[in-house]
């Protein structure tokens, strides 16, 4: 029963956020639904993992269907670009956070890894072995969460402004093709056999299983319109379930001072796509949302919704998130280390 509440919570927030044209309409309402409801009623609500899990596969699995072959003949020359300006992004985010530190009571380990664009869990474990203060580190990364995942697809689209409902459904996913549903068991395999080898496993394999399948020509269905906003809400009411009002007020005096850095962040990622864009033939969409600090899932929904290349998003974001979530945090401890930054 507990789960049934959870998902009516989420799924009417999610509706009510998709009447009023909001971008990704049933994951933000979700995770609004869930800290309001939780909020005003005082309320255990029940966000299972596995659900999430599963909705993660699901949207794997539909990302991977827009990809073709010249999907990777297209982001092929534009890799190395592409990591000069994440490394560059990154880079500045750890300066700023560096100066931040020197005027207010945090020490530099915290406040390096409370900003890095990186997720949440990692960039904990990360900081904890240095001797951070990762309760900080976790509720400085959730504001930095929060204020990516609803302003950077909020001011994409209406700063775009292509036409296209930000609220619509997934294009074209009630469509039914000759294709045998069958095939997506690879799908699901490829997020179960990879879920401890890689970061977000249960996107990026079923993703990588699916457009290997649709660029070697087996005919695939389309999925409904109804299982895409399902996985979207599932993912969207388990995040809402992790993040507490109470643990962003622990952040006290200085939490501001974070979410002004994350809308830092957000201004260097937004017009460091816009160079991006001009001095590549990516859509402008495309360029600004390849490099936008947000989660793969959120950023290739949001593309979607405005005329973006779904795929190519998607294979660049995967890579940003390759580079954060496995070398940044490598990095910092080498650096922390070798220069006695630990206090």
């Amino acid at each position: 029963m507990k789960v049934l509440e959870t998902y009516l919570v989420a799924g009417l927030t999610g509706l009510l956020f998709y009447m009023i044209h909001s971008p990704i309409p049933w994951m933000l309402g979700a995770i609004t639904g869930m800290l309001v409801w939780k909020t005003v009623t005082k309320r255990t609500l029940v966000a299972p993992k596995f659900l999430s899990n599963i909705g993660l596969i699901i949207l794997g699995t539909y990302f991977g269907l827009s990809f073709t072959k010249d999907t990777f003949l297209t982001i092929a020359p534009y890799i190395v670009p592409f990591l000069v300006v994440a490394v560059l992004m990154i880079a500045i985010t750890i300066t700023n956070s560096v100066i931040v530190a020197k005027w207010i009571h945090v020490d530099k380990i915290t406040s390096v890894f409370a900003s890095v664009p990186g997720g949440l869990s990692e960039m904990v474990a990360a900081s904890e072995s240095l001797n951070a203060n990762t309760a900080l580190v976790t509720i400085f990364q959730t504001i930095r969460l929060l204020t990516v995942v609803f302003l950077v697809p909020t001011f994409v689209v209406h700063w775009l402004n292509s036409g296209a409902s930000a609220s619509a459904l997934p294009n074209g996913a009630a469509l039914m093709s000759d294709g045998n549903y069958l095939w997506f068991a690879l799908s699901i395999a490829g997020g179960l056999l990879l879920r401890n080898l890689i970061p977000a496993a249960y996107v990026v394999g079923p993703l990588a299983a699916t457009a290997m399948m649709h660029v070697s020509g087996i005919e695939l269905p389309a999925l409904p319109a109804w299982l895409i906003v399902f996985a979207q809400i599932s993912v969207g009411m388990n995040m809402g379930n992790r993040i507490t009002v109470e643990d962003i007020k622990l952040g006290g005096k200085f939490g501001w001072v974070y979410f002004l850095l994350a809308l830092l962040l957000i201004a260097l990622s937004l017009g460091c796509g816009y160079v991006f864009a001009k001095l590549t033939n990516l859509p402008l969409a495309t360029a600004l949302l390849s490099l936008a600090p947000g989660g793969l899932v959120e950023m290739v929904l949001t593309a979607q919704s405005v005329g973006g290349d779904p795929s190519i998003v998607s294979s660049l974001q995967f890579i940003r998130l390759l580079l954060v979530i496995l070398v940044v945090p490598n990095v910092l401890k080498w650096a922390f280390r070798k220069f006695d930054y630990m206090t």
